[in-house]
Parts: C-alpha cells; sequence; structure tokens
C-alpha cells in the first residue's frame, strides 16, 4: 500500500512541475537584447549601422483593434553618405516587428 501512494505522489509530482514549467515558459518575453540583434542584423545588409537602441521595458500598444506589450527601439544607418534613422516596434511575447518607420530629420 505505501507503494502505491508513492507512486501516485511521485507521478503528480512530475506532471504538476511539467504543467508549471510550460505556464512559466509560455509567460516569458522575447529577449530585448535578441529583437535589437535581428533588427540590426536586417539593416546591415543595407549599410553600416551608426547607433542602435531599445527600451527594455514592455508597454502596451494598440494597433487598430489588438493590443499588444511592445518593445520600442531605434536605429540609424548610413545610406548614400545621409544619416537615416528609424523606430521600431516588436511584441514583448514573440518579438516580431509589429511596425516600422523612418523618423524626419
Amino acid at each position: 500500500m505505501k507503494w502505491k501512494a508513492f507512486f501516485l505522489g511521485t507521478t503528480i509530482g512530475v506532471i504538476g512541475g511539467y504543467t508549471l514549467t510550460e505556464r512559466f515558459l509560455q509567460k516569458q518575453n522575447a529577449s530585448p537584447e535578441n529583437i535589437l540583434h535581428e533588427v540590426k542584423n536586417q539593416f546591415k545588409k543595407q549599410g553600416p549601422i551608426q547607433g542602435s537602441w531599445i527600451i527594455t521595458t514592455p508597454e502596451s500598444y494598440d494597433k487598430g483593434p489588438l493590443r499588444y506589450q511592445i518593445f520600442k527601439g531605434g536605429i540609424s544607418r548610413e545610406r548614400n553618405e545621409i544619416i537615416e534613422q528609424f523606430e521600431f516596434i516588436a511584441d514583448a511575447k514573440t518579438g516580431s516587428i509589429i511596425d516600422i518607420h523612418p523618423l524626419s530629420i
């Protein structure tokens, strides 16, 4: 009888641990540093990067009827001897770029 209780407790513990781990991993945000690295890699294909930044605190962002938790960032590059600046918005959960637009100088 004691072995049944031991195996039952062990099984419940393993299932509970697995479930909690999965929930924890689902709630984690993408790394802002990795997002910035990927954006920089894409921009480097078209010219040298002059500077970049990202705000590492997520904030709310509405695009149409959708609400996201996002990271904002920016990048400047030189292209044809002109400095271009861009701002990007990335989904904090997936790291996907939601929007990118040039900034007026």
